[in-house]
C-alpha cells in the first residue's frame, strides 16, 4: 500500500529537489518539447544508476529505506550540498516517530543576565522561531523582536517587517530553509504543525518556498534593515545555540556609521523608557 502523503517525507523531498535541478546542470539537453523545468523521474533514475521503477517507488512512498549507496547517488544527481545530503540521509533512515506535545521553552537565567548586559540588539528564540526574551535595544530595532512574536510569521505576514527587511525575498527563502533545517526530520511537535498550517493557509509565498524543501542553517550572516528613526543599517547577525534555545545578536562593524546609528538608537530608547533592567520576557 502506498504510504500516506503526509508521511512520505522522503518521496516529497526527492520530488521537490528534482524539480529545481535543470537538465543543463546534469549535462542533459533541455529541448523545445520539454514540459517540466526540472528533471524527469526516469532521468534521475538513469543518472543515479537505479531502475526507473525503483525510483518511482521511492517517490511514491512504496519503498522508504534505500541503501546508503543509493542515497549518495541521488544526492549527487540532485546536486545536494553537505547539509542537504545529511537531511536526505536522515529521511532515508527515519527514527521511530513520536508525536510531541507543545512544550514550554525555558530561557536559562544566564541568558536573561546576558541580554541585559550586552549593548547590541539581542534576543532568544525557540526552535520554531518564537521570540522568548529580548533586550530593550532589540525591541527598539524592531517591535517584532518582542516576546510573543514569531520571526517567520512576522516576516511573511507583517507589512512593517517587509519594509524593515531591505532584501525581503532573500530573507524569506533563507528563514524558511533555516526553519526546516532546525526542525530536521522531527516535525511532529504541535507548535511546528500549528505554524506550518497557519502559514500554508494565509501565505502563498510560504507555500511556494516551503514546497521547495530547501534546507540550510541560518547562522552568521550580514543583513540590511531600515529603521524608521535612524535609517538604513548594515548589521552582522550571529545565532548561538544555548541548551534548547538560540541566542541571536545583531551588531555593526566597530567605528562604522552603522555602529553610530546603533548607539543613537540605544540613546533614543533609553530616553523613551527611563531606568529599566533592559530586557523583556513573556
Amino acid at each position: 500500500m502506498e504510504e500516506r502523503a503526509e508521511d512520505n517525507r522522503l518521496g516529497r523531498y526527492l520530488a521537490a529537489r528534482r524539480a529545481v535541478v535543470t537538465p543543463e546542470q546534469v549535462g542533459l539537453p533541455s529541448g523545445p518539447r520539454r514540459r517540466v523545468a526540472g528533471l524527469r523521474r526516469e532521468e534521475v533514475a538513469l543518472l543515479a544508476g537505479i531502475s526507473a521503477d525503483y525510483y518511482l517507488r521511492l517517490e511514491r512512498g512504496r519503498d522508504r529505506n534505500p541503501s546508503q549507496q543509493v542515497v549518495e547517488a541521488l544526492a549527487r544527481v540532485l546536486d545536494l550540498d553537505d547539509v542537504e545530503r545529511e537531511y536526505l540521509t536522515d529521511l532515508a533512515a527515519p527514527r521511530p516517530r513520536r508525536r510531541r506535545t507543545r512544550r514550554t521553552d525555558r530561557v536559562p537565567d544566564r541568558l536573561h543576565h546576558l541580554l541585559a548586559a550586552v549593548d547590541v540588539p539581542a534576543f532568544v528564540e525557540s526552535r520554531t522561531l518564537d521570540v522568548l526574551a529580548a533586550n530593550a535595544l532589540a525591541t527598539a530595532l524592531s517591535p517584532r523582536m518582542t516576546p510573543g512574536h514569531n520571526r517567520l510569521r512576522s516576516l511573511l505576514l507583517d507589512p512593517e517587517e517587509r519594509a524593515f527587511q531591505q532584501d525581503w525575498e532573500r530573507a524569506v527563502v533563507d528563514m524558511v530553509a533555516a526553519f526546516r533545517h532546525t526542525l530536521g526530520t522531527d516535525v511532529d511537535d504541535d507548535r511546528a504543525i500549528e505554524l506550518v498550517g497557519e502559514l500554508s493557509l494565509v501565505s502563498a509565498r510560504f507555500r511556494e518556498v516551503w514546497a521547495r524543501q530547501d534546507v540550510r542553517p541560518l547562522a552568521g550572516n550580514t543583513t540590511v534593515v531600515r529603521h524608521p528613526g535612524v535609517g538604513t543599517l548594515r548589521l552582522h547577525r550571529d545565532k548561538l545555540p544555548v541548551d534548547d534555545v538560540v541566542l541571536v545578536l545583531y551588531y555593526a562593524d566597530e567605528g562604522s556609521a552603522d555602529a553610530e546609528k546603533l548607539r543613537l538608537l540605544g540613546a533614543l530608547e533609553r530616553s523613551d523608557r527611563g531606568p529599566s533592567d533592559g530586557a523583556s520576557t513573556p
